[in-house]
């Protein structure tokens, strides 16, 4: 991305290029008035009742990350004021792939959809958009133990090993939730898709890392509340943005739970509301919680088991020897010794080699295009760890460059070629190279045989860590997966684009004080051309009601709206909602 635009924010200047490739242009002309009216009515019912429930004070929380009540927030404004709190902001479409998200998060930028859902969605979307992501996740962000949380989830989940179920889980997932927020959907279509979705995560057998690490950031992140079990006050994002679940969430058929190790245990359905939630008393806990759960994942453990896990991805995993380096492939076979030891490993298609995150010179994914495979542990007739082997020791155990070398390994594993190249990193050996080389197994099976070229063999005593994707990922210009699946794009009709006109009035008069004579002509046209809408009223009735004229044409005004509301059970909270925060305003929501 040449023309990238890093909003002069420290952080966004910072994210790798393999994550940039996921952003798109915000593109603010795109929001209609409507969608700006439905902005402003979710922010001022969120506001009308989170004042009494949000962990963070919330205007306060939304001044930190330059959000407003009273309009969509464009990504300059927000990322120059979350830029002041060590955080940046960018704009996506929809969901992407969970790992991609972490590192987001671990580089301390949010991840925002640049979507706004429709009117019929304004309580809730399971699709990802700029409500939920900026009036979520943004105001509880300048909570200093709340950020530091976040950052440091996204650099443990950014390791956690997936598998190819949880790729197709996330593919249903977007699907249906496209499928929910599209104008042009059909019933049919929703129903497919949730019967995928269904049959996908019915049949998702043992769940890997990242389906675990997923469940804790959903019940803290997305649906935390903090505080005790009688009384907890909420800081998730997915309720902070759902005027219908914050609300319903309180209630004692919601059952509250203490936030724990055993939270791991508990799924969710991203579609539906959920039936517990959980309380933690600190944030504190939730990093001890992360600590606990990171100490069972595999870029800690290593080992055989880690190597499975990679091996059952059957995508880009990274494996890290002892010796510090790093094998970055598509995992095919391990090796496994009677103690349950690794003793080789083995990639198949394009690898690459990497130390402290950076790929070595010449060990690029084009060098090792076809695979990469080597011995684990320790010589036969070695006294300690093979990558503490200094050059003048190598020379005791007959490794001189040019020379043949014959070395045999504790697993049986037999190496013998001519020593082309020793390379050391921070004091140890990491690689020797071989020509003419063979290596093969105590039974006499050939692992490597002298045509197939040079023998690049990874030193290392054992695995000690292995974590998603590749070690030095944008040298590996790794391929993240993205989905096929797109937001669905809308076009307007004359009718629609004469009721944007209307709410752009509406608004302008709003902004302006001047026009309020307009007002009844507005009305008069929303009752004969676009009886289905409710909102546009409730905005020309909150403007007579506080400005306190207009006293025949506020009871009409309400008259209609009580009506719609009885007639029309699908607006029926909608505009009762809206009706009780006219009546019973709070100071920042008051029309001048």
């Amino acid at each position: 991305m040449s023309n990238f635009n890093d909003f002069n924010n420290a952080q966004v200047a910072k994210l790798p290029r393999h994550l940039k490739q996921f952003i798109v242009a915000q593109n603010y002309e795109k929001y209609t008035p409507v969608d700006q009216a439905v902005w402003r009515y979710v922010m001022r019912q969120n506001y009308s009742y989170l004042k009494n429930v949000a962990y963070y004070p919330y205007i306060k929380g939304l001044q930190s990350a330059g959000l407003s009540i009273e309009y969509i927030p464009d990504l300059q404004t927000m990322n120059d004021n979350l830029g002041r709190i060590g955080w940046g902001a960018v704009t996506v479409d929809g969901f992407i792939p969970p790992a991609a998200f972490m590192e987001y998060q671990a580089y301390r930028v949010l991840v925002i959809a640049a979507d706004i859902r429709q009117i019929n969605h304004i309580e809730y979307t399971p699709a990802p958009d700029i409500i939920h992501e900026s009036a979520g996740h943004a105001p509880i962000i300048a909570d200093t133990d709340y950020n530091n949380y976040l950052s440091y989830f996204g650099s443990i989940g950014a390791k956690a090993m997936f598998s190819a179920k949880d790729f197709e889980l996330y593919e249903a997932i977007r699907k249906l939730s496209i499928l929910k927020e599209a104008i042009d959907s059909d019933e049919v279509q929703i129903a497919k898709a949730e019967k995928e979705l269904r049959y996908i995560s019915e049949n998702m057998g043992e769940p890997s890392e990242m389906a675990l690490l997923g469940r804790l950031h959903w019940w803290t992140v997305e649906y935390g509340l903090i505080g005790t079990l009688e009384n907890p006050k909420i800081y998730g994002a997915g309720l902070l943005s759902s005027i219908g679940e914050s609300a319903s969430c309180m209630q004692n058929d919601v059952k509250k739970l203490w936030y724990n190790m055993y939270t791991v245990n508990y799924p969710y359905d991203i579609t539906k509301t959920q039936p517990q939630l959980f309380v933690t008393e600190t944030f504190q806990n939730l990093i001890d919680v992360l600590e606990q759960f990171a100490d069972t994942m595999a870029f800690r453990r290593g080992g055989t088991e880690s190597i499975m896990k990679a091996i059952s991805c059957k995508n880009v995993a990274t494996a890290v020897y002892s010796s510090g380096l790093q094998v970055s492939g598509v995992f095919t076979d391990v090796g496994v010794s009677a103690n349950d030891d690794v003793t080789f490993i083995k990639t198949t298609g394009p690898s690459a080699l990497a130390f402290e995150g950076k790929q070595l010179e010449g060990h690029g994914k084009d060098y090792h295009k076809d695979g990469f495979s080597s011995p684990v542990g320790k010589l036969k007739s070695g006294n300690k760890p093979f990558e503490d082997y200094s050059l003048e020791e190598l020379k005791t155990i007959g490794i001189f460059i040019g020379e043949i070398a014959d070395l045999t390994f504790e697993s049986g594993i037999n190496v013998k070629g001519i020593v082309k190249d020793i390379l050391i990193k921070n004091d140890k050996l990491i690689l020797i190279a071989f020509t003419d080389c063979t290596v093969k197994e105590s039974n006499g099976n050939i692992l490597f045989q002298p045509d197939w070229g040079v023998y690049d063999m990874a030193i290392g005593e054992k695995i000690i860590s292995v974590f998603n994707g590749a070690a030095d990922k944008d040298a590996y210009e790794e391929i993240t997966l993205i989905s096929n699946a797109k937001t669905h794009k809308i076009s307007y009709d004359k009718k629609t684009l004469e009721l944007h006109n209307l709410y752009k009035t509406v608004r302008e008069i709003r902004a302006g004080s001047q026009g309020m004579e307009k007002l009844n002509q507005i009305f008069e046209q929303l009752k004969t051309s676009h009886r289905q809408d409710w909102l546009c009223a409730l905005e020309i009735l909150e403007l007579v009601y506080h400005k306190k004229i207009y006293h025949q044409f506020e009871k009409e005004l309400l008259i209609y709206l009580e009506m719609k509301a009885g007639r029309e059970p699908e607006h029926t909270k909608l505009i009762n909602d809206g009706l009780h925060v006219i009546k019973n305003p709070v100071s920042q929501l008051i029309i001048d």
